[in-house]
């Protein structure tokens, strides 16, 4: 689908945009180079959004569950241009990396994975020094985080040995704490075209770790092939915690409708959506973003407003931008 095509039929009205320039310490960490033609203790600020919930919003939606046994697997759904179920991606070239062996959680015959057969990185390491804060300034949000998670464990990295994961992902790299300041706008818009996303940060979670998108190095789905903890997360080879998709341990501690569970780096909101059912929403209720609009809380007020959606199924949280995203990668 061509970018000018997606936004004639994806268009989605909200809030005028005026990305702020953002900065993240990100040491050791490479800029994805946009393609041609692209537009260039623990602490959450009282009134932020973090963690707000909606009974409103998806009372229209009845969705056809995806199954955590037979997760759709997203490889080769690697794009360049926006495409529902793809990952837009600035990286065209793909080297090795990632889990070293797929597991017999995957099915390649049927094409799906099983979430609740795949094993996580065991071990219980503790992060006292953790910190993470959404505060406002002006038109801004200002998201403070050092990369490690607020409430919660994380396993051992690297992978030891001894770990039955080690058989398929020998995560050599160890968890390192970043220095990591991001302005973005308190009201996002659309881009003038959609923008493809990197293999580095795209957006945070209100666990205070930082979240890639779904791909490994290899350009396969990560949520399929990589081995990670009970929490859904691990490091790269900088030592920068990530997740890849949004994790149980954040999906079930939400409610109502919608909930709130992190920012992407255009600074539209990254959401868990439910129908009335209680089902997560699906690629065939997002567009080619992964988002959509309806009605969640957005700074303090219900308002209907474009955002991203948590899904089980791949791409799992952002498929491209829909708005114009800070420079995760600049050092300082």
């Amino acid at each position: 689908m061509a970018r000018s095509t997606y936004f004639a039929t994806h268009a989605r009205s909200a809030k005028a945009l005026a990305v702020s320039v953002g900065a993240i310490v990100a040491l050791g960490a490479c800029t994805p180079s946009p393609r041609p033609g692209f537009p260039g203790g623990t602490s959450v600020a009282p009134g932020s959004d973090t963690n707000s919930t909606s009974t409103t919003g998806t009372s229209e939606i009845i969705t056809t569950p995806v199954s955590p046994a037979a997760i759709p697997l997203g490889d080769g759904h690697v794009s360049d241009s926006p495409q529902i179920g793809y990952v837009d991606s600035c990286t065209t070239t793909f080297k090795r990396g990632g889990a070293e062996h797929a597991g017999p959680w995957i099915d390649t015959t049927s094409g799906t994975w099983d979430s609740e057969t795949k094993p996580a990185v065991e071990g219980s390491v503790s992060w006292p020094n953790a910190s993470y804060s959404v505060t406002t300034s002006g038109p801004s949000r200002i998201i403070s985080t050092v990369d490690l998670p607020i409430d919660h464990a994380t396993g051992i990295f690297p992978i030891p040995a001894s770990d039955p994961a080690y058989q398929y992902d020998t995560n050599p790299n160890s968890i390192t704490a970043q220095s990591i300041v991001w302005r973005l706008t308190l009201n996002p818009t659309a881009a003038p075209t959609p923008r493809c996303t990197g293999l580095g940060p795209i957006g945070v979670l209100d666990d205070g770790v930082l979240l890639f998108n779904a791909l490994d190095a290899a350009g396969r789905d990560a949520g399929a092939h990589e081995v990670l903890d009970s929490c859904g997360e691990h490091p790269e080879n900088t030592g920068m915690l990530h997740h890849h998709n949004v994790p149980s341990c954040i999906l079930d501690k939400t409610t109502g409708s919608s909930t709130l569970v992190g920012y992407a780096a255009d600074g539209y909101g990254i959401y868990v959506e439910r129908d009335t059912n209680g089902n997560l929403l699906t690629n065939a209720d997002l567009d080619a973003c992964h988002g959509r609009t309806s009605t969640v809380m957005w700074n303090g007020t219900e308002q209907s407003v474009y955002h991203y959606d948590a899904t089980l199924e791949y791409p799992y949280t952002v498929g491209c931008f829909h708005g114009t995203p800070i420079n995760t990668h600049v050092a300082g």
